[in-house]
């Protein structure tokens, strides 16, 4: 990839990832979920990323993206927390 896509790349990730955030939040505002079920979601689309991949690279890719989504999950981002 060229730097330029991959800036593209980047920023439609982070893009995503935000209004995913976003949602989360919103929907744990409007009481639709709470924080067990915000994290639960997360859960889930961590453990989708464990252990796939054809290659070294998809499957390094696919563990950098559940890392990620544990970092969340510990961190609160996508859910308020009293």
């Amino acid at each position: 990839m060229t730097e330029s896509s991959d800036l593209h790349a980047s920023a439609a990730g982070l893009a995503a990832l935000s209004i995913c955030e976003s949602l989360l939040l919103a929907m744990g505002d409007l009481n639709l979920m709470g924080e067990k079920e915000a994290i639960g979601i997360i859960s889930d689309a961590a453990a989708a990323h464990r252990g796939v991949g054809a290659s070294s690279k998809d499957i390094a890719l696919h563990r950098e993206v559940a890392a990620i989504l544990d970092r969340i999950i510990a961190g609160g981002n996508s859910v308020r927390r009293p």
